[in-house]
């Protein structure tokens, strides 16, 4: 095994995914404070004259949250802020509004009529399990009586809502791309997403993330040499490894995925919200700062 410690770039490219773009902006988040009517965000070079579901501000409502922490149990303990002591509720009661139009509230009961016989899948870390937990919650409040089955696995677990025939999985794998055993030591395969992308297939909605984990160092750093065309690194440039990993994951897609039935989705960066680094909870801070990093992906998805 060829071990080498050195900086490794490529300029292979597909033809069936167009360049991967990554648009890196810092942004430090303030505390709401007496909830005001809303928390916009930084102004943006744009004229928006049209509909934008990804531009808009956090409107504060009072008819928020969805659903109650305390009634839905599929929720982690880490993730559970009311449960840790945090004194505030008011971070519940803000809701999405896009610029120039509205949306419209979420309705359990209606999405499991629509999505009836079908199964929605979150790929990737804790942005994606967080995500999958809430859905589940937010449907579980409005079917409160509907017959469900929970299936705990490895990397994969599924809600099931029996009564609608709707499954909904996370299926935990935080660089998207493989990571294998070899001689003891983990390597995280740049180029192959062969054994993960088995369980993604005949799947109706797939919402995929990665990133943070890309930036682990240390004891948190998931792989011990990074694989790209055959030759072992004991690490490289981050943002290069990810643009490579997310490229492998683009291929797969415009190779194996059925774009008139499956829709996908694929989530940005979300804030770091963590007060502590050693704190057991991830929810001790009442107030956020945090980075946004924004992904531009251009693919033929």
């Amino acid at each position: 095994m060829n071990l080498l410690s050195s900086t490794h770039s490529s300029s292979s490219s597909s033809s069936l995914i167009c360049l991967l773009l990554l648009y890196f902006s810092v942004v430090s988040f303030a505390a709401l404070k007496n909830h005001p009517n809303q928390h916009k965000r930084p102004n943006l070079l744009a004229n928006i004259t049209s509909c934008s579901l990804f531009m808009g501000s956090w409107v504060y409502d009072e008819t928020y949250p969805l659903y109650q922490s305390s009634s839905c149990p599929i929720i982690d303990p880490q993730f559970n802020c009311q449960n840790f002591g945090r004194p505030d509720t008011d971070y519940l009661k803000y809701r999405w509004k896009p610029a120039n139009c509205d949306i419209p509230r979420f309705n359990g009961l209606d999405f499991v009529r629509k999505m009836r016989g079908k199964t929605v899948m979150y790929v990737g870390d804790s942005l994606g399990r967080n995500q999958w937990q809430s859905l589940i919650c937010m449907i579980s409040a409005a079917v409160p009586r509907a017959r469900t089955q929970m299936i705990t696995g490895d990397p994969i677990s599924t809600f099931k809502f029996l009564d609608y025939g709707v499954s909904v999985s996370f299926y935990r794998t935080p660089y998207l791309v493989d990571i294998d055993s070899v001689q003891g030591k983990n390597v995280l395969r740049l180029d192959d997403i062969s054994k993960n992308s088995n369980a993604w297939k005949g799947v109706d909605v797939l919402s995929f993330n990665t990133g943070h984990w890309w930036t682990h160092k240390g004891s948190l750093q998931g792989w011990d040499y990074m694989d790209a065309g055959g030759t072992l690194y004991e690490d490289m440039n981050r943002l290069v490894a990810l643009e490579r990993g997310l490229r492998t994951w683009a291929r797969w897609i415009d190779a194996n995925i059925d774009k008139s039935r499956t829709r996908i989705f694929f989530q940005g960066i979300s804030p770091t919200h963590y007060k502590y680094v050693n704190s057991l909870s991830t929810c001790g801070a009442k107030l956020l700062y945090g980075y946004s990093i924004s992904i531009k992906l251009e693919s033929t998805i």
